[in-house]
């Protein structure tokens, strides 16, 4: 099917700007996207348009939310505070990202063994597991394995968790599999939540603290007021706000606003931050 999306739409910059390790750029110059068991193929037209190769029913089902269609970016990057010159070129530089909605199992796992990794590293380590305990995939797919549900990951041994990459993160993602199979933590009962109580409920598995559990919270569960705060995001907080956290200026979209910040320290030459001015009276 062959739709067009009136909104900021970049599928490049979705997959670079670090919320998902599976998607990818196919050698025909299409993507691929994975949630579940259900894979996606687009292909940008030369007219602006996006050629899919899943059915209507698919796409308002299943990629309508996943891609939150229902939000208008572009309505968001105009909620920029007009003296925050900073975050108006960021918002510009990262236009066409989206916040993904995500399977919550698989963006836990995922978010644990992010820890301290680089995303070549992740997406390795995600691969290796899909690989050895997920389900095989249909061929044209363009992903050959699902994600290992929690019981998958727990008849793997802790040798061949390890060696996937997982290192000391293995004790968490076993952690993680424990809780969520027993329904010490039900994932689907925490979309009722507040925010407050799905952060600290996520928090209760091994390895879970602040930064992973608003990942989760904002690529799960599309909670956009979640803004997780890592090594990338410090280093604009202090080299570019000269240590004032700007989150709290932008309340419920700060998450939408911290993927912008993300993506431009991580694509963006760090001798041009000094373009990119400073809150006024700051």
């Amino acid at each position: 099917m062959e739709i067009t999306i009136n909104d900021d739409f970049n599928l490049e910059k979705i997959i670079a700007s670090g919320q998902c390790f599976r998607a990818y750029r196919k050698s025909d110059g299409g993507y691929c996207f994975i949630t579940g068991k259900n894979t996606i193929s687009i292909v940008e037209c030369s007219n602006g348009s996006f050629i899919m190769d899943c059915t209507e029913n698919e796409w308002e089902n299943i990629w309508y939310d996943y891609f939150d269609l229902s939000r208008n970016y572009a309505q968001v990057r105009t909620g920029v505070h007009h003296q925050d010159y900073s975050m108006k070129r960021m918002a510009e530089y990262g236009k066409g990202i989206r916040i993904l909605k995500q399977e919550p199992w698989e963006t836990i796992i995922t978010f644990i063994i992010s820890q301290r990794k680089s995303i070549p590293a992740i997406k390795k380590s995600v691969e290796c597991l899909c690989t050895m305990a997920g389900d095989k995939l249909s061929p044209s797919s363009g992903l050959s394995y699902s994600f290992p549900t929690p019981t998958a990951i727990l008849n793997m041994t802790p040798e061949k968790l390890k060696a996937c990459g997982l290192g000391y993160r293995t004790d968490f993602v076993i952690d993680a599999a424990e809780k969520v199979k027993s329904g010490f933590i039900e994932l689907e009962s925490l979309n009722g939540t507040t925010d407050a109580a799905l952060l600290e409920t996520l928090k209760y598995i091994k390895g879970v603290g602040d930064k992973v559990a608003n990942c989760v919270g904002l690529f799960a569960y599309n909670r956009v007021d979640c803004a997780p705060v890592d090594v990338w995001i410090n280093r604009i907080i202090e080299n570019i706000y000269q240590g004032h956290n700007p989150f709290a200026d932008y309340e419920k979209n700060a998450g939408i606003y911290q993927q912008y910040m993300f993506f431009y320290a991580k694509h963006e030459d760090e001798s041009q931050w000094g373009q990119t001015l400073t809150l006024c009276g700051r």
